[in-house]
């Protein structure tokens, strides 16, 4: 450039910049030394003639030198020239600012590019938040910054992460807290910036001192839309304590309400995440009581040798309370018990888990059915009535050698006897259920039973009312005609064609289902 406008001049030039004292060469060819700055235009004297130095109009601090024999052909091409320079160097400041506003603009954009990367690949907020405040506080320019997340159980804003803080920092703000700007920006869900060379920008807060720095502040709703669904705030990220001037640019406002967006969605996925991590563990843990309560059901194997027994227990949920047991009680004497605690879910599943406890107990202990079921309301009595829960139980005890059934029934209407041939036999109530009347209720029936050809049918009310989508119940009627169908087949075969018939009737189970099918 410098050497065009030699050629124009005729004459070497030079481009000086004053540091307020002397001149130094900005460009040009190095005379060996610096002239002194003038007070105006003047001639310079030189070791080969005079040169002329002219400031530069509208460029502060910058002179041209234009060095010739002749002084007064220097003047002249001096001022030839210097509207040029003014412009080469008006256009080398926009280049300088525009530089810096593409190194501005570059860090923004790498910094929101940066925090796609982190919300993608990190799972936990805290983690991610505390990248992010860093990464922001740093690119905005503020000493302290922090992100606020909206805990909805206890309507307040919990810090997840913070820069620039000591010890004392508040690290948890009620959403109604009229002195909090977060509180506010929360609640309103529009951006709150102090500029403290407004004197009318509203500071929001109380008066308070809050020992910032400095008084200006950029706080900013993060928010997340879900698709198709409506918009709403999930927290707030607050930048204080600016760095070189107070006062929060629009650029910055823009930048961080565009990182909150990104926020919100990253504060979206965490709490989904989280929710299923918890449902996840709930499944397991679902699974492991599911388990646990099948075990507790006694398997047929128990009676080989003195009785055919098939069972089958489906609960509504992953657990239930309906259950059954069967025992030997020795001289070829067997005992069996059915039940149905009247809910299901975890609280009736604890209830049949201490029946079932104690029902094993109780019946090795007593001498009569209905000695057991009073034994066992006696156990069970306190737990029943906190619960505000009560249970149907069957328990009947077949006495090979006298040929007869003994038997306590406690409210089910559920338990038949199945002859050779001919209908069945309802084996009717002979109490109250257990946790609804006292103990001295309960009597016992006894009934002759021919052994090897008849059946011992008990089930719950969940098969007995199994709907159909047109609301169909069922039934009795449909349930003691399979059993009667299948009356001479291994009760095995029964239950398994029972159950599978059930099923294709109605499609889920709405309540516990449980069929027991015993042959003695």
């Amino acid at each position: 450039m410098l050497e065009g406008l030699g050629a124009l001049a005729g004459a070497p030039v030079r481009l000086w910049r004053s540091d307020g004292s002397r001149l130094r060469l900005a460009a040009g060819a190095d005379p060996g030394a610096a002239p002194e700055a003038p007070q105006g235009t003047a001639p310079v004297p030189g070791p080969d003639g005079a040169s002329w130095l002219l400031p530069v109009p509208d460029a502060p601090s910058f002179w041209l030198e234009v060095d010739t024999a002749s002084g007064a052909d220097a003047e002249d091409a001096a001022r030839r020239i210097l509207p040029l320079v003014g412009i080469v160097l008006d256009a080398a400041r926009e280049r300088a600012l525009l530089s810096e506003e593409l190194a501005s603009r570059y860090e923004e954009i790498d910094l929101l590019y940066a925090i796609s990367e982190i919300l993608g690949r990190t799972v936990s907020l805290e983690e991610a938040a505390e990248i992010i405040v860093r990464d922001v506080s740093a690119v905005v320019g503020a000493r302290r910054a922090s992100i606020m997340v909206f805990e909805e159980d206890g309507g307040l804003l919990r810090t997840v992460a913070e820069r620039g803080f000591d010890s004392a920092g508040q690290a948890i703000v009620a959403v109604g807290d009229d002195c909090s700007v977060a509180a506010r920006v929360f609640r309103e869900r529009r951006i709150l910036a102090h500029d403290p060379a407004n004197p009318s920008d509203d500071t929001g807060t109380c008066g308070e001192d809050r020992g910032y720095r400095g008084e200006a502040y950029l706080s900013v709703p993060i928010c997340y839309s879900g698709p198709g669904g409506p918009g709403r705030c999930v927290g707030v990220i607050n930048l204080t304590d600016r760095i070189g001037g107070d006062r929060f640019t629009n650029g910055d406002r823009k930048l961080v309400g565009a990182i909150a967006n990104q926020i919100g969605a990253a504060i979206e996925n965490a709490r989904l995440v989280q929710l299923d991590r918890r449902q996840q563990r709930l499944r397991r843990e679902l699974e492991l009581a599911h388990d646990l309560q099948l075990r507790l059901l006694p398997s047929p194997s128990v009676l080989q040798g003195d009785a055919q027994v098939a069972a089958r227990c489906v609960p509504a949920e992953s657990v239930g309370g309906d259950f059954y047991t069967f025992s030997r009680l020795g001289r070829g004497r067997v005992g069996v018990m059915v039940g149905d605690v009247a809910s299901h879910g975890f609280s009736a599943a604890l209830v049949m888990a201490l029946v079932l406890s104690a029902a094993g107990i109780h019946a090795a202990a007593s001498s009569s059915p209905e000695e057991t079921l009073v034994a066992l309301l006696d156990g069970l009595e306190t737990e029943l009535a906190t619960a505000e829960m009560y249970l149907t139980v069957f328990y009947g005890v077949f006495e090979p050698e006298s040929g007869r059934l003994c038997y306590a029934n406690a409210g089910h209407a559920w338990a038949w006897r199945i002859p050779g041939s001919g209908p069945a036999q309802r084996l009717a109530a002979t109490a109250p259920p257990l946790g609804l009347a006292p103990a001295a209720s309960i009597e016992q029936r006894d009934i002759r039973w021919t052994r090897g050809s008849e059946l011992l049918c008990v089930c719950t009310d969940g098969l007995i009312e199994a709907r159909r989508d047109d609301g169909e119940a069922y039934g009795e009627a449909r349930l003691l005609a399979a059993v009667a169908e299948r009356r001479t087949e291994h009760p095995d075969a029964i239950v398994r064609a029972v159950m599978d018939e059930v099923a294709e009737f109605s499609a889920g189970p709405r309540d516990d289902r449980t069929l027991l099918i015993l042959r003695i």
